[in-house]
């Protein structure tokens, strides 16, 4: 019996219109997503093609003109903007290309700010598991650190603890080894596959690294806005 799904895009379809008069631009057509719990995945494909845009979309950062996504069979669509932030906090986990650290703010004290929110029902242990996790990630001596005092490769593991700190069903990864040096970049990725099997929390990364998506257990290519199977 297979497994329930955990991400389900069904018909969604993406325009923009870029000036008044204009045709509307049409970024992804009529497209189908499954993905179930623990799974990772890559979306590939060349820039302006749609990859960031149906990130945002799964993680209910933006909405689709047509069709639906549903999170654990919740219609995220139907939602309004606070139902969809709560949705957001406490299920869903960003990484982005840059690691968008409070500068002011310690190590501990950035992975701790997703869980400010009021009713988050994961606040009494945050703590505690923001130090495990800082820890499991090699920096248990980097709590009271600022990001200008840690490496590249050191501000983006926190930028994976926050994502994680809130304990995610979905982990989205926007280019996550963008800005990083190679060797950094080979750290974190073999990071977010360990934090996958372990955490078993589903992972989706948009990545122009065939090395990074090579290490995901499947590849799809974003091609004249639908999805397809990626030849890596």
């Amino acid at each position: 019996m297979a497994e329930p799904l955990l991400l389900q895009l069904s018909g969604v379809s993406k325009e923009f219109t870029p000036a008044e008069g204009a045709a509307p631009l049409k970024i992804l057509t009529d497209l189908d997503l499954e993905v179930r719990p623990g799974e990772s995945l890559a979306i590939v494909g060349p820039s302006g093609s749609g990859k960031s845009t149906l990130l945002n979309l799964i993680g209910s950062l933006d909405r689709p003109t047509t069709g639906k996504v549903l999170l654990d069979n919740q219609d995220l669509t139907a939602l309004d903007d606070k139902d969809l932030a709560k949705v957001r906090n406490q299920k869903i986990g960003f990484i982005f290309q840059g690691h968008h650290l409070l500068p002011q703010c310690s190590v501990l004290e950035n992975v701790l700010v997703p869980t400010l929110a009021d009713g988050n029902p994961r606040n009494g242990q945050a703590r505690e598991r923001a130090e495990k996790l800082l820890k499991r990630v090699g920096l248990g001596e980097r709590l009271n650190h600022r990001p200008a005092q840690l490496s590249g490769g050191e501000r983006q593991r926190t930028a994976v603890v926050r994502a994680l700190i809130n304990d995610p069903r979905l982990l989205l990864a926007d280019e996550p080894t963008g800005a990083l040096d190679q060797s950094s970049a080979s750290n974190l990725a073999d990071l977010l596959v360990e934090l996958n099997r372990e955490s078993k929390v589903a992972l989706i990364t948009v990545t122009h690294s065939p090395s990074l998506a090579a290490r995901m257990s499947r590849a799809l290519e974003l091609k004249n806005g639908r999805l397809e199977t990626a030849s890596l």
